[in-house]
């Protein structure tokens, strides 16, 4: 790279760390560390759960299919995610923050103690937490591979400036350098994929080139579903992802919970179902069209990285470098602070009876001892991506493999018409379709990717419906939560109150 790109890379840096250091002083508790108070902008929350929900992984692991395969790609990872998220802004975004506002919960777990008892909110916060060590892990993996190809820097050396960068800035700052950081990111990462679709377009005759270009392509490059990406597969990952990204990802959660009412929320998610149908499609433009301009490429994964480093002018190479970062970064940050929030609120408590009365300064400490821990692992992970499949094996053969028996207990507890399922439903789906992802993965060893991603789901939401219609729990507390929190006036008048301190949430027993 250029000195102008040096410049615009480290320039990039600088504004996180200082949004880091300006943040901090909006951060008294671990309320406004982990929920921002409940007074983030539905604007903000919106672009910001938009940010968190993908990484550099779209450049790498995302841009090999693209360049690989064609549109598909488009089709079956970013349009369920635009479903997804409109389904849920009317489903869940809303649940969540009535959540919040009505329990002063600060983490998207802490209604599962009483919702269903400790031992699932235990099973779910643990595997979560663990699965999540493994999906950062991705992404930092991902964002070693582009910076290697631009500057030449070790995998294992971009891990670290990767990591220790954002571990800085969300450290201090909690969900509000997060929020803000990630629309500092969105505007940035405009500015360089809207560059490189200029000149990719230039590169192949403009507008009026566009006729043509798709003759041009290999064959099946415009095929919806090709290869691998069969409609089973697509269906099971529109499912994933309706539960992944209203909740099943923490992280996407305290979005909906950090705004200051309930229609915020609500248009919160809107906003980026909007920008998930858009933006991803601008984002992969390039690397779609890729085998045109750069038709032998050895490692597909390097397709991004190499066309810019090839077709843009120096400066914006350094700025498309720090657009992707800003993926990474925004995602990343987040789910540190959501598994900061879950270790503290939900973990702790309850294997330690101290850490049921955690003092403001004691617990804010606490939080950010957690974000720092929850980095450094992935990181160390990450050195040994390889090992997992990848950036690509560990998104789809493992991170949406398992999200499915992870969070259906969560979403579906919020809602009235699952208030007699209690927590026989929860912990037997939970644990055989975790099961079930063990046998289709390791034990039949089966590297279909529609079977590894369908089986643990399937099994996870059966269970969860039979086992509740057969073996009902009908619960007083179950009743009050799911009425509360759809907002239902009869019943929440009969709830009363909800305790100022969220005790009648954190603190429950079995």
């Amino acid at each position: 790279m250029a000195w102008p790109d040096w410049v615009a890379l480290g320039g990039y840096f600088v504004v996180m760390l200082l949004i880091g250091l300006w943040s901090h002083r909006r951060v008294n508790d671990v309320s406004d560390y982990f929920t921002g108070g409940g007074r983030m902008p539905w604007w903000l929350s919106g672009i910001s759960h938009h940010m968190s929900g993908y990484s550099a992984a779209v450049f790498v692991a995302y841009a090999a299919v693209a360049y690989s395969y064609g549109i598909t790609i488009y089709v079956w990872a970013f349009l369920p995610l635009a479903v997804a998220t409109g389904v849920g802004a009317w489903l869940f975004a809303p649940r969540w923050n009535r959540l919040r506002r009505r329990y002063h919960v600060a983490s998207p777990l802490e209604y599962l103690s009483r919702r269903y008892n400790v031992a699932t909110q235990q099973a779910l916060a643990w595997s979560g937490a663990l699965l999540k060590v493994f999906d950062v892990a991705a992404k930092w993996a991902s964002v070693a591979i582009l910076l290697n190809v631009f500057t030449g820097v070790s995998l294992n050396i971009g891990i670290l400036i990767t990591g220790v960068v954002t571990l800085v800035y969300c450290t201090v700052g909690g969900l509000w350098a997060d929020a803000l950081t990630d629309f500092g990111q969105f505007v940035i990462q405009g500015v360089a994929a809207l560059s490189m679709v200029i000149v990719t377009l230039d590169h192949v005759g403009g507008f009026s080139g566009l006729g043509s270009l798709w003759d041009r392509l290999p064959d099946g490059h415009t095929h919806p579903l090709v290869g691998p990406y069969t409609a089973g597969f697509l269906t099971a990952y529109v499912v994933v992802k309706l539960f992944e990204y209203n909740g099943g990802m923490w992280n996407l959660a305290q979005r909906y919970m950090a705004t200051d009412s309930a229609p915020a929320a609500k248009r919160s998610a809107v906003l980026s179902a909007v920008l998930y149908l858009i933006w991803p499609a601008v984002l992969l433009f390039p690397s779609v069209v890729g085998p045109v301009l750069m038709p032998h490429i050895a490692d597909p994964q390097q397709v991004y990285a190499l066309m810019a480093e090839n077709l843009l002018p120096a400066g914006l190479v350094g700025l498309t470098l720090a657009g992707m970062f800003s993926h990474t970064m925004a995602m990343a940050s987040s789910d540190a602070n959501a598994i900061a929030s879950v270790v503290v609120r939900d973990i702790i408590p309850a294997v330690a009876r101290k850490g049921r009365a955690l003092g403001a300064r004691t617990g804010l400490l606490a939080a950010r001892v957690c974000t720092v821990s929850f980095i450094a692992v992935s990181m160390a992970v990450a050195m040994e991506a390889k090992h997992f499949g990848g950036p690509l094996g560990i998104i789809t053969a493992l991170v949406a493999a398992v999200m499915g028996p992870i969070s259906i207990p969560m979403l579906l507890g919020l809602l009235p018409a699952f208030r007699r399922w209690g927590s026989l439903a929860a912990l037997i789906s939970w644990a055989c379709g975790l099961a079930g992802f063990v046998v289709v993965k390791y034990v039949m060893d089966s590297t279909d990717q529609t079977l590894t991603i369908a089986t643990p789901l399937v099994t996870s939401l059966a269970l969860y419906l039979v086992v509740g219609l057969v073996f009902p729990q009908p619960s007083a507390v179950a009743d009050e939560i799911t009425t509360a929190v759809s907002g239902t006036d009869a019943v929440r008048a009969q709830a009363g109150p909800a305790d100022p301190t969220g005790e009648s949430l954190a603190t429950a027993t079995d």
